[in-house]
């Protein structure tokens, strides 16, 4: 049984567009790093090379701009406009029910059309929820490739035994989708 995901509820594609304007007038650009090779990491192949070129996301904006939209953002949808940006941290609430492992997906495919933004971290509360999101990307990746005309993306659950996908996550220039439990950042003496 093939499912089938309605790509034009307003209040989904509203949810995306409110997250996107938060970085109206961002540019596309991305910042380059060096990944440094670790020995327990090097094979046969690796001889000789010390590191990688990593490639991140780079915002652009101003905090004054951040809030200049986010305060548009708020006062469309009727919310009381903040007169400080607190931090980087912004919430998006939705109603149970409606969507919000969709829209989330969905905005990343957005952000990285608008802004060219590549790297994501989806982090949740537990094993089972990173099961399930991990299965919604599985469930959703054909839907998201025939929308966004086959734009590549990779995804996969974060395993403190498997840090090739980490650096992958963080060499590659195609959208990498990290999914995390809480737990696993926190832990001692592995991260």
């Amino acid at each position: 049984m093939k499912l089938q995901f309605e790509p034009n509820l307003d209040y989904q594609l509203a949810a995306v567009e409110a997250v996107c304007d938060l970085f109206r007038g961002q540019e596309m650009c991305r910042t380059e790093f060096t990944v440094t090779l670790m020995p327990e990491e090097a094979t046969l192949f690796d001889q000789g090379r010390a590191s990688d070129l990593g490639l991140g996301n780079r915002l652009s904006l101003l905090d004054d701009e951040i809030l200049k939209n986010l305060n548009d953002v708020q006062l469309r949808g009727g919310l009381a406009q903040s007169g400080t940006l607190a931090s980087g941290d912004f919430t998006v609430e939705m109603e149970t029910g409606t969507g919000k492992t969709y829209v989330y997906l969905r905005t990343i495919l957005e952000l990285n059309k608008r802004f060219g933004f590549t790297k994501f971290v989806i982090v949740v509360p537990s094993v089972a929820i990173k099961e399930g999101v991990y299965k919604a990307l599985q469930m959703t990746e054909e839907h998201f490739r025939s929308l966004y005309a086959g734009t590549p993306f990779e995804y996969f659950l974060y395993d403190s035994s498997k840090l090739g996908q980490v650096r992958n996550f963080a060499t590659s220039s195609q959208i990498q989708v990290m999914v995390v439990t809480v737990g696993a950042i926190n832990k001692k003496d592995v991260n």
